[in-house]
């Protein structure tokens, strides 16, 4: 799982957010075949909460796919990365 904040600014509206948001996720599940959401901060137009869920069978491949989405995101959104985690659970 993965999970970033990232700060914009000069947003004047949802609108504009949501517009960022949706081509956001929508990349990153044509990309990379996983599971995303905005997950906090629904009406602020500061801060966009995202979080990714990947599944593998193998550890390595997962985070490995994980780090390339982080790098990605980083990249490519208007916005400065303020937070992020990882985590990765083998069962």
């Amino acid at each position: 799982m993965l999970q970033v904040l990232i700060e914009v600014h000069g947003l004047t509206s949802l609108k504009d957010k949501r517009r960022i948001v949706k081509s956001l996720k929508d990349k990153l599940i044509s990309k990379y075949k996983l599971s995303v959401a905005e997950i906090d901060y629904h009406d602020s137009l500061r801060f966009i909460q995202i979080g990714a869920a990947l599944v593998s069978n193998s550890k390595v491949h997962g985070e490995a796919v994980l780090t390339k989405i982080f790098r990605y995101i980083e990249d490519n959104v208007p916005g400065r990365l303020i937070d992020s985690s990882m985590m990765s659970e083998k069962y």
